[in-house]
């Protein structure tokens, strides 16, 4: 299934960020993504590849009819 990620979409890595939280926001997307912690608002930047395979789950959506096509929770 190919899964979608907007701007603006908060997601869960399988692994926490050194400052103890799970969740980031997405800023950019496309070859590569440029993720921001929520919990410290430090900016990393992941290939695309190494993204799709550390995301565990979108906890919520820019766009949340995307989620719902997708049948995604």
């Amino acid at each position: 299934m190919v899964v979608k990620y907007n701007v603006g979409d908060v997601v869960q890595l399988k692994k926490g960020h050194p400052c103890g939280e799970n969740k980031w926001e997405i800023m950019r997307t496309g070859v590569d993504f440029k993720l921001k912690c929520m919990g410290c608002e430090r900016q990393v930047w992941l290939a695309r590849r190494d993204f799709e395979k550390r995301v565990k789950k979108v906890l919520s959506s820019s766009n949340p009819d995307s989620i719902e096509e997708q049948g995604i929770e």
